[in-house]
């Protein structure tokens, strides 16, 4: 009895440690590439790119100065970036619901054609394509002479039917517009995907009944359709948030975040590569972050709630 007594410590403790030693790999590999880089960002988010502390020149100058926060001033409060806080809810507002309406309205009427995985195939292609390659394509579809001949086909098509030329990238109220038709673009055929699937999880006792009882196609859509995939819904939205927020691939391509056009992540990266500003360029890699994170929580509780529904 007592040599069992003996072991029973030695299997409970056994029991403890074990677990430890399997994901103790996991939890170096994360602490190297996830948090170590975490925590280097915010220390380095205090400092100049010289590696002290900002400036407090423009405190003893009488401007504004936030002592060591300096770096998150501007990152909330400088011109540039109260510009690109504006266009990037602008993609918010008109991005999200442009992808998620077209992919929603794509999904139901691909569903009635003979050709239904032709045509989704379709509208899925430009996510093959690259963001840079995207960029690229519409740059030559927007492009914009002085000249008579013009080689972008919008203003070849516009001097067909007798209608000036615009210049899409650099004129303001249009360039942050065209920009985001080609995020629209692009991201349709996600949006699609997602939910095509969760149409096709919609009962269709429930819509049969409801044709029998006299519903129109209206009613049915609105009424039943879209409230039994609304999570499926919501969670393609929080997904293209985070996507928005962290748009970069098409401003810098087609205008370098030039002409009223400039957007967070453009910003974070014309900082840090080209004026040498670490400091700043971290803190609003943080702003970037925190701004992320509130998406990121309700679309982890939207999985949850999903999972618990299974």
């Amino acid at each position: 009895m007592s040599s069992r007594d003996d072991k029973v410590p030695k299997i409970m403790k056994q029991g403890r440690v074990a677990p430890w030693l399997y994901v103790a790999p996991a939890l170096i590999v994360m602490s190297f590439f996830i948090v170590y880089p975490m925590v280097s960002t915010v220390l380095l988010s205090f400092r100049n790119a010289d590696s002290t502390l900002p400036a407090t020149a423009a405190c003893i100058a009488g401007e504004p100065c936030w002592g060591i926060f300096e770096n998150y001033r501007y990152a909330l409060t400088s011109p540039i970036m109260l510009t690109a806080f504006r266009n990037n809810l602008l993609w918010i507002l008109l991005m999200v619901s442009g992808t998620v309406a077209m992919g929603l309205l794509i999904a139901v009427l691909a569903d009635r054609v003979r050709y239904e995985r032709f045509a989704k195939a379709i509208i899925f292609l430009p996510m093959a394509i690259s963001f840079v390659g995207a960029g690229v394509i519409w740059k030559f579809m927007y492009d914009y002479g002085s000249g008579k001949i013009q080689i972008g086909l919008l203003n070849a098509i516009l001097k067909t039917v007798g209608v000036s030329a615009v210049s899409w990238l650099t004129q303001p109220g249009i360039n942050n517009l065209a920009l985001i038709l080609v995020g629209i673009w692009m991201w349709t055929g996600f949006s699609m995907t997602i939910l095509a699937a969760a149409l096709r999880g919609v009962p269709t006792e429930i819509v049969e009944a409801a044709r029998v009882d006299g519903a129109t196609e209206w009613h049915v859509f609105w009424r039943i359709i879209v409230p039994v995939i609304m999570p499926t819904i919501a969670v393609v939205i929080t997904t293209m948030v985070i996507n928005v927020l962290k748009i970069f691939d098409i401003v810098y391509v087609m205008t370098g975040g030039n002409y009223g056009t400039e957007v967070i992540a453009n910003r974070m990266y014309v900082e840090m590569y080209n004026s040498f500003q670490s400091g700043r360029a971290t803190a609003i890699a943080v702003v970037l972050i925190l701004v992320i994170i509130p998406a990121m929580i309700y679309n982890i509780r939207r999985f949850q709630e999903q999972e618990a529904i299974r």
